[in-house]
């Protein structure tokens, strides 16, 4: 099958990150784009100004029947369990596809570069694409956050190459070709999906095997994958690895070694030891593109990150404000522990919205050891996404807060949480989480910005 033979293309959760990618690819194409999405958001606004037609009512009208049946290919994402477009569709037999099929397609007839793992792809794809970029390659991309140096989830600059975040959910990610591939951690989650551990490391070496050549393959050091590939870490030997990191106010400098070579001096901006593991990834694969040091450390230097990845900002007042997308206990220990690493002194409210009841339950003990290093903390509810919360009896905000040991602690709402910060005292205020609790950045934004402020 080859999606060029279509070209109307209907998206069923269009507003989602990676459905909104994939339009974007197809709107870049020349194609006709429309889509339904239950809400409006800033993803959303944004297809919009960019001529894709959105739905936001589950409603099934004359206009349907306009749709021409044989040039629409109609891609639909998981997270859709019930829809009545969806089965009208059906019922009408369109061609429907899975988002994680359509981009399959496109990675066969391209040079794939995908980076998976249940943390640090959307930093290291989006760092892989922005290498690509800045050294004159013909590559698109298809991310899972807004990269702050496009200010979007997508750019096409050529076809030789694609680089791809490669979804874990769903096993998402067995249906690409990858011809290059990273595999940053393998750390248990989605268990509605895999149900323990060892099954989703299976997924993964499912994952690893797609890849034809053993020199394309780069696995952090300590992961099993079942097969050869070359290894990367920081601060302990490896196939390449980055050591001698220095901190000089919020830049990282660091040393990378091939297997033959030492290249010194590498400045990077993206806070934590995490952090410098996705860059050591990134540069050995586009090192083994043929991309020679003097551009990727030039590149490396001005890349800005991602939206909602330890989005920062300065205020005249002395504080602080980030916003991160974490959503796992390992995530949270990342970023707090960054905080904690460049200000160790100061006051730390953090503001987290559990994601997923399935999630909070899983792994609600290693989520209270992550929240108990902060200083003072406003738990949100839970953000259900796909999940109905009448399946999940017991597991709320309240139960998860019961767990942590802290003194100063409450349970909010979305709506009141912004009044509530108001009356707080912190140095730094952390909002986390992966669900709607983004909506309070441009609020905080404002209101912290009373006096002047530096984003960085």
């Amino acid at each position: 099958m080859n999606v060029d033979q279509y070209q109307n293309f209907y998206f069923v959760g269009i507003g989602g990150i990676g459905m909104s990618a994939l339009a974007r690819y197809f709107q870049a194409s020349g194609k006709t784009v429309l889509g339904y999405d239950r809400t409006p958001t800033k993803l959303t606004t944004a297809l919009l100004l960019e001529g894709v037609e959105i739905s936001f009512e589950d409603i099934v009208d004359a206009g349907f029947e306009t749709i021409h049946k044989a040039s629409t290919l109609v891609i639909y994402t998981p997270a859709i369990k019930q829809l009545g477009i969806l089965n009208y569709f059906q019922e009408n037999g369109f061609t429907i596809l899975k988002r994680a099929e359509v981009l399959g397609l496109i990675t066969r007839e391209t040079n794939c570069l995908a980076v998976a793992g249940t943390h640090g792809k959307t930093t290291t794809s989006s760092l892989i694409a922005h290498l690509c970029k800045e050294a004159g390659l013909p590559f698109s991309c298809f991310l899972g956050g807004i990269a702050e140096n496009f200010k979007s989830n997508f750019l096409f600059n050529g076809n030789e190459y694609s680089v791809v975040e490669a979804d874990e959910y769903d096993r998402s990610f067995l249906k690409l070709s990858p011809d290059w591939a990273v595999i940053t951690s393998t750390d248990a989650d989605h268990l509605d999906i895999y149900g323990d551990r060892e099954t989703i490391e299976e997924g993964f070496r499912q994952f690893g095997a797609l890849v034809p050549d053993n020199d394309h393959l780069f696995v952090r050091k300590g992961i099993d994958i079942g097969r050869t590939g070359k290894s990367y870490a920081v601060n302990e030997p490896a196939d390449y690895y980055s050591d001698n990191l220095r901190m000089d106010r919020d830049r990282i400098y660091f040393d990378f070694h091939t297997p033959t070579e030492v290249v010194k001096d590498f400045v990077w901006e993206i806070p934590g030891i995490h952090n410098v593991e996705n860059a050591t990834a990134a540069i050995a694969l586009l090192h083994s593109l043929g991309v020679d040091f003097n551009t990727l450390k030039s590149a490396i230097a001005s890349f800005k990150g991602i939206k909602r990845r330890y989005t920062k900002h300065f205020f005249e007042s002395g504080r602080i404000y980030i916003d991160d997308y974490a959503h796992h206990p390992t995530e949270l220990d990342a970023v707090i522990g960054s905080i904690r690493t460049f200000y160790p002194t100061k006051k730390l409210l953090v503001v987290f919205q559990p994601h997923l009841f399935s999630r909070t339950r899983d792994f609600a003990d290693d989520f209270a050891r992550s929240l108990e290093n902060s200083d003072e903390l406003m738990l949100l509810d839970i953000y259900p996404a796909r999940e109905i919360q009448e399946n999940f009896p017991g597991i709320t905000s309240y139960w998860l807060a019961d767990k942590v040991q802290a003194k100063a602690k409450e349970v909010s709402s979305l709506e009141a949480a912004l009044e509530k910060i108001k009356e707080k005292e912190f140095d730094i205020l952390l909002t986390v989480g992966a669900g709607n609790i983004d909506t309070l950045y441009d609020p905080i934004v404002a209101w912290l910005s009373q006096t002047e402020d530096v984003n960085v």
